[in-house]
């Protein structure tokens, strides 16, 4: 009996030593995970000059890793870029490399650099940080030493220094300009706009008188009522816009009342009725000619009173 019990828990201890013995080999023929490394690649470097700094980290195929990027802390040294190279996978490992461009201004002699990876694991981050690299300074200038005053060379040779704009002066310049441009439109606003009107009235007038001698010309040569109605209809055009009123939309009689019966408006408009209107047109000349001298006189009138009283205060 106790014979039998020995012989069944040896079997069983055989039969669980031969199920877990595959898992316990493979355990320890797989290496652990090394740490990140990171070195320079070069040894030395001067102030201020690029210097490129590699990290390598070697782990399993199923982790997760993030490399710093260029919010990490990289002192003594200042960030400039940096450059990955794809994962590489071989015999159950993998390889994740990057390099990075950096520049000190430190002047310490020997400068090291220890920069952490990331391990994502689940909802957990790990941190491995590298072993410290070290990096020797090359100095340009030769040592000071305590106590002693370096040599120095006088040089009074003048140096071509090429001229440059001077943005400061001409921005001041351009804007006291534009003040004093600003200064004489506000104080002389009233006359400039005084002025300006004139000009625009003159330049009407001219033009005015230059079309109603055209249409005058036309309705002699031709003798066509047409012309002598486009001449008045002309002439109404422009007091309406001269005066700023509606004339032109007005009949004779109540332009003739609008201008408070004046004698050469009573006239002129009535020979021009007469022609117009009643057909009454005679081969004489006369009357149609001191009809068209009427009008444009009575024009040049109120060209003048408008343009006096603008100039009156």
């Amino acid at each position: 009996m106790g014979k039998g019990r020995t012989s069944f828990v040896t079997r069983w201890a055989v039969w669980l030593g031969l199920y877990l013995a595959p898992g316990l080999v493979v355990m320890a023929q797989a290496p652990p995970d090394t740490l990140p490394h990171g070195r320079f690649l070069r040894p030395t470097v001067r102030v201020g000059e690029l210097v490129e700094y590699e990290l390598r980290y070697e782990h399993a195929p199923s982790l997760e890793v993030i490399f710093p990027d260029s919010a990490a802390n990289y002192e003594p040294f200042e960030f400039v870029s940096k450059r990955y190279s794809p994962t590489h996978t071989r015999k159950g490992r993998s390889l994740d490399r990057a390099v990075y461009r950096l520049r000190t201004f430190a002047l310490d002699s020997v400068q090291r650099l220890s920069l952490p990876i990331t391990v994502l694991k689940g909802r957990d981050t790990l941190a491995i940080a590298s072993a410290p690299a070290q990096l020797r300074l090359m100095r340009t200038a030769p040592p000071i030493v305590p106590g002693q005053v370096p040599n120095l060379r006088q040089d009074l040779r003048l140096r071509a220094v090429e001229p440059q704009f001077n943005y400061p002066y001409w921005l001041a310049g351009a804007a006291l300009l534009l003040a004093v441009a600003g200064g004489v439109v506000l104080g002389f606003r009233r006359k400039l706009r005084l002025r300006y009107r004139r000009y625009r009235l003159r330049k009407n007038h001219t033009y005015f008188l230059a079309q109603y001698a055209r249409h005058v010309e036309r309705f002699t040569l031709s003798r066509s009522l047409t012309n002598m109605e486009r001449a008045i209809t002309l002439w109404k055009n422009y007091l309406s816009t001269l005066e700023n009123n509606a004339i032109n939309s007005l009949t004779t009689r109540e332009i003739v009342a609008h201008y408070q019966n004046d004698s050469d408006v009573r006239l002129a408009l009535g020979l021009a009725d007469r022609v117009i209107y009643g057909n009454q047109f005679s081969e004489d000349d006369t009357e149609t000619d001191l009809a068209f001298v009427l009008l444009r006189n009575f024009a040049d009138r109120q060209y003048e009173r408008v343009v006096t009283q603008m100039v009156q205060p």
